[in-house]
């Protein structure tokens, strides 16, 4: 389900009746929208929420269970991974409106928004080793928002930790009590949308091709992408108004 109000975009992943699990037409729906925002100059930014009582449990473990062949399960995580990666490929940020649980492919999905607010009482885990399910896909995003240690650790326990926890250990950005969670992100999403776009998404694509890189090369694009942004239009006038000690004529309008 999509709304709009601004420049922000919501998505809310609305089979709550069943903590949202991400099945196969979950993650067609979301892939499509993903996709068209990607074109949508007007979208600033994407909060991707859910109804219900949680945010998400994972997969759709019945429908797993209900064609089981290796070619089906490959399919299928093929598709969860190029979701996936779409949500770090799209030119605007994405924000995770968290509450109640984030399981297995739920928690790998906030580890790969690129910002994270969650409830007070969310709670998050990498449970499929409970199941005889080592959480091998999710391993590849909580890898990359914690300490190997701290990310093998819910790994291998498949055991919850909580909001606090989680901010702790860099798996979200800021935690609220429940009743505070939209105001928050529109806060959040209110100073993004204060950016100039074309800075935002050069950024972004910037930050996550450099740190598959060694640090000479991740400079060396840096400061590709630092060039290519200061001859920007925006940031040209941004730097001048800096210099003249006033507002930007972005800023204004």
């Amino acid at each position: 389900m999509l709304s709009r109000a601004g420049g922000v975009v919501t998505l809310t992943l609305n089979r709550g009746d069943q903590f949202n699990p991400l099945s196969h037409e979950m993650m067609t729906a979301l892939q499509a929208e993903l996709d068209s925002l990607a074109k949508d100059d007007s979208t600033r930014v994407v909060v991707l929420a859910a109804a219900g009582k949680a945010f998400c449990a994972g997969h759709d473990l019945k429908q797993m269970r209900a064609a089981p062949s290796a070619g089906y399960y490959q399919s299928l995580f093929d598709q969860c991974s190029r979701m996936m990666m779409t949500i770090q490929k799209l030119p605007q940020p994405v924000i995770a409106r968290v509450h109640g649980i984030a399981t297995a492919a739920g928690c790998q999905l906030v580890a790969m928004c690129d910002l994270a607010v969650a409830a007070s009482d969310a709670r998050f885990a990498v449970s499929g080793v409970n199941f005889g399910l080592f959480c091998s896909t999710p391993a590849v995003a909580l890898s990359r928002n914690m300490s190997r240690k701290q990310a093998m650790e819910m790994l291998l326990t498949g055991e919850f930790i909580d909001a606090v926890t989680a901010k702790e250990r860099g798996l979200i950005n800021r935690v609220v009590p429940s009743g505070q969670l939209d105001s928050e992100i529109a806060r959040l999403t209110g100073s993004i949308c204060g950016k100039p776009a074309v800075a935002v998404a050069m950024g972004k694509q910037l930050f996550y091709r450099q740190l598959e890189m060694g640090t000479a090369a991740a400079y060396q694009l840096a400061g590709q992408t630092m060039a290519c942004n200061m001859m920007d239009e925006t940031a040209l006038d941004g730097v001048q108004a800096f210099v003249d000690k006033r507002e930007p004529a972005w800023k204004k309008g």
